[in-house]
């Protein structure tokens, strides 16, 4: 009985006669006497045996442990389930984050156009002889001629993000 119950557990923890001696301080010879019924370990080395497998002493010394099988398969695909539903929500989540992200995206880029438009370049106007409004006038004119010409691609792209990111139904 002792025997049937240390090779069980041994299996049902994953591990192999030699993986259980090195967690004993034994050989691997003496792991197959005990599980052969050849021998029995004494009662210090039943409690070590004990704290190794996780398991209570009664239960090595008690009735013929059966592996569950089909209520192992049962928790691991109850746990594969809870897994997936979260993958699946933080995919969801976020789609909605980048979707939202595209739409601010184009909202910015619009809004920035529309003040470019009616601002209608002050800074043409400037004098330029002055040091302090030139650099400040260069570097004005420098971003909003950046700003027309990458913000097409970028509102190109965020409108593409936008489609491909919206809720499918």
């Amino acid at each position: 009985m002792l025997n049937e119950n240390i090779k069980a557990i041994r299996k049902a923890k994953g591990l192999s006669q030699q993986e259980l001696a090195v967690k004993l301080n034994v050989v691997r010879q003496t792991i197959s006497k005990w599980e052969q019924g050849l021998s029995v370990p004494d009662s210090d080395m039943l409690i070590v045996l004990s704290e190794a497998l996780e398991t209570p002493v009664s239960t090595l010394l008690g009735e013929t442990v059966t592996e569950t099988e089909a209520d192992n398969l049962k928790a691991i695909s109850e746990k594969l389930e809870v897994i997936n539903w979260q993958l699946a929500q933080r995919k969801t989540t976020r789609r909605k984050i980048l979707h939202w992200l595209f739409l601010s995206l184009c909202a910015a880029i619009l809004i920035i156009f529309m003040a470019l438009t009616r601002l209608n370049s002050p800074y043409l106007g400037w004098d330029y002889h002055n040091p302090e409004t030139a650099v400040v006038g260069v570097g004005a004119h420098a971003l909003e001629w950046l700003f027309v010409r990458l913000a097409p691609i970028i509102f190109t792209g965020a409108v593409i993000g936008v489609f491909l990111t919206r809720k499918k139904r």
